[in-house]
């Protein structure tokens, strides 16, 4: 998976072979084939692994996220999101664009369907907070705009993702959404 990171970063989708991931990972070709029989079983394979890893960060968060208040869980809610995308954003930018070819929407359906349960039950904990009372439609809102901006930062303005500033109006726009006329909070600079 590493090499096939490499391989994707340095010569993009159309650039990915599999005899070059074989080589970039010091192995041969038969022996990869016994894994992957097509470049497209590569990346989406490597798609899921950062779908999982992404799902296994939220999921190790919660418990933490859930003990806090909405002005507190929103930012670190909103960091934990463009953290998962600051790692090789050359990579995101691939899996955006090549989503389609590999075609593994099940997986990608499945976290936000997930995403969208956790946000949900953490919403209904917290309804006495929140103007919103249809806690589903908001959290399909509000995971689908934070995924949304987020990859759109990715796409066409990565260095947002290595600033507060970022995470800042995002976090505020979150805020604002659940809570109408509430008082302008910032963290960092």
């Amino acid at each position: 998976m590493r090499a096939t990171t490499r391989v994707l970063i340095r010569d993009g989708y159309e650039g990915l072979t599999t005899n070059r991931v074989a080589e970039e990972a010091g192995a041969s070709v038969g022996s990869l084939y016994q894994y992957f029989s097509s470049k497209q079983q590569l990346v989406s394979a490597l798609l899921n692994q950062h779908i999982e890893h992404t799902m296994h960060e939220l999921r190790s968060a919660l418990p933490e996220l859930s003990l806090l208040s909405l002005a507190e869980a929103v930012p670190r809610f909103v960091e934990l999101m463009i953290a998962s995308h600051r790692v090789e954003p050359e990579l995101h930018r691939v899996f955006y664009e090549q989503l389609p070819r590999v075609g593994d929407f099940a997986s990608m359906e499945a976290s936000v369907r997930e995403s969208q349960q956790l946000t949900e039950a953490y919403l209904r904990a917290r309804a006495h907070e929140i103007t919103p009372q249809d806690h589903a439609m908001s959290a399909f809102i509000l995971v689908h705009t934070i995924e949304t901006l987020t990859h759109a930062a990715v796409l066409s303005r990565p260095e947002m993702l290595k600033t507060d500033a970022f995470a800042n109006e995002l976090s505020e726009l979150v805020l604002r959404y659940l809570q109408p006329g509430r008082s302008k909070v910032r963290k960092g600079s």
